[in-house]
């Protein structure tokens, strides 16, 4: 990436535009509050009119814009992979409950509910329930206690909550190879609270960048094997951004575009196969 590149980066939508965006290009109706889609990545879905069958969407924490400028090459197995870039924007505050509630509702904060670091059980329509209503069979795969294990609790779905990050990934890798469930969401933590402990450019924390970028690589190869003849998408799918704060540690939740501007990617597994039926 050069300099110039790094210089033109604008953001290209919210994070709120992500939830109806998945789900016409999976055949479905939106989450009833969501906002407009994401039409770049609508249009970006190489499936010529057909839908997605199967989505994975990974979501490491407080992957910052300026973090991807600043290292690009430490995801490049990301980019090489998902080559479908969008740097989008969060909500106010970014913080991680926050946020993922707006991302899978399609809403505001104002408007789902969750306004602060708190982790209730979401009640605004989700895409999650769009897509049993729609007889879909989504996951959920999380840390304990972690936002993505608590936010979307009550459903009919599957959660698979496992104590640590590298146990996740393994479920994950799992469930792919099962080929059972429509929609897989897979959150990591790690980058997030190494960055806090230590700081957003400290070894410790890039080794955690570096091993999301791994883990990505990982399910997506996985993929590429199991959902041959599938058509799919799949994405890196963050949250909110991180500053440094005095004494060199990290933190996050300000309207600022450290902790605002964030780097998404998307990748595509075009196959032929049955038109979507459904309509929005």
């Amino acid at each position: 990436m050069t300099q110039e590149d790094q210089k033109a980066m604008k953001t290209v939508g919210c994070i709120t535009n992500l939830a109806a965006a998945v789900a016409h290009i999976m055949g479905i109706a939106p989450p009833l509050q969501a906002q407009e889609p994401l039409t770049a990545l609508e249009e970006a879905a190489p499936f010529g009119g057909h839908c997605a069958q199967r989505v994975l969407l990974y979501h490491p924490d407080a992957v910052a814009l300026w973090l991807y400028q600043r290292y690009p090459q430490m995801l490049s197995a990301v980019s090489d992979r998902a080559k479908f870039f969008a740097p989008l924007r969060s909500v106010l505050p970014p913080v991680t409950p926050v946020c993922f509630s707006s991302m899978y509702t399609g809403a505001a904060p104002q408007v789902h509910g969750v306004t602060t670091y708190t982790k209730p059980v979401v009640q605004t329509d989700t895409l999650f329930d769009v897509l049993l209503r729609a007889g879909k069979k989504p996951a959920i795969v999380s840390t304990q206690n972690d936002s993505m294990s608590l936010l979307f609790l009550q459903r009919d779905m599957d959660y698979i909550i496992c104590p640590t990050v590298e146990e996740c990934n393994e479920k994950a890798q799992d469930l792919i190879r099962r080929d059972e469930h429509d929609f897989i969401a897979v959150y990591n933590g790690d980058y997030d609270a190494a960055m806090h402990r230590y700081s957003p450019e400290g070894a410790e924390a890039l080794q955690a960048l570096a091993a999301n970028a791994r883990a990505f690589a990982a399910l997506w190869d996985t993929a590429v094997q199991v959902w041959r003849g599938r058509r799919a998408m799949v994405g890196f799918c963050t949250d909110h951004g991180c500053h440094e704060i005095d004494g060199g540690l990290g933190s996050h939740g300000l309207d600022m575009p450290q902790d605002m501007e964030i780097a998404h990617f998307y990748g595509f597994l075009p196959e032929n196969g049955n038109s979507c039926s459904d309509t929005w």
